[in-house]
């Protein structure tokens, strides 16, 4: 049995209730916990989503786009460094069982996974989408990034390393952190060009 999450309210009654559910398939069935394995210690690890966004990073460096490559690899760091304090902040322990089929470090609330994959798929589809790719091209990134954040959610609490609460905060505090920070990249390009148009 899961030790419980701080509380008894609704909300956290249901987040054990599922991963009471979710641990108890993964014993079952051992062949889908190995899967499962996989896909979150390479396919969605938090370093290939890393490496991804350091090859964008360089690529758009390369080219001479030197404020958004410095800016999409600050807001991976950054990314990294509010889910650490959070985690410190939050304290939430992870799930506990008798029978455990995986083992994670640090604390529970937010999932470094799902706020890594969710932060990561919104800056690689922006990068995707300024490229004006075709719209099957479009549509096939969409799916791909959408089935990456819904799989890692999926294999973090199947595992029985995360609360389900700990993957949504996760990809809630990602996607915000990333939409912000384009945002914010926008308004300092727009402010780069009016300074340039502005020089003799």
């Amino acid at each position: 049995m899961a030790t419980a999450a701080y509380g008894a309210g609704p909300l956290l009654r249901l987040d054990r209730s599922l991963a009471v559910q979710l641990h108890q398939l993964a014993l079952d069935h051992p062949s889908w916990t190995r899967a499962n394995r996989i896909l979150t210690d390479w396919a969605w690890d938090p370093w290939t989503v890393r490496a991804l966004i350091v090859g964008a990073s360089v690529a758009l460096w390369v080219r001479g786009r030197r404020l958004p490559a410095i800016w999409i690899a600050g807001t991976c760091a950054t990314e990294w460094a509010v889910r650490a304090v959070l985690r410190r902040l939050i304290g939430r322990p992870r799930p506990v069982w008798e029978e455990p089929v995986d083992s994670a470090a640090f604390a529970s609330m937010p999932s470094g996974h799902a706020m890594t994959m969710a932060a990561g798929s919104v800056l690689l589809l922006w990068l995707i989408r300024r490229s004006r790719p075709a719209p099957l091209l479009w549509i096939l990134a969409v799916v791909t990034a959408t089935m990456s954040v819904a799989g890692v959610c999926f294999t973090r609490m199947f595992l029985g390393v995360h609360w389900p609460s700990d993957t949504v905060a996760g990809v809630l505090l990602g996607s915000g952190l990333s939409m912000a920070s384009l945002a914010g990249l926008k308004i300092a390009d727009c402010a780069r060009r009016t300074t340039a148009a502005r020089e003799p």
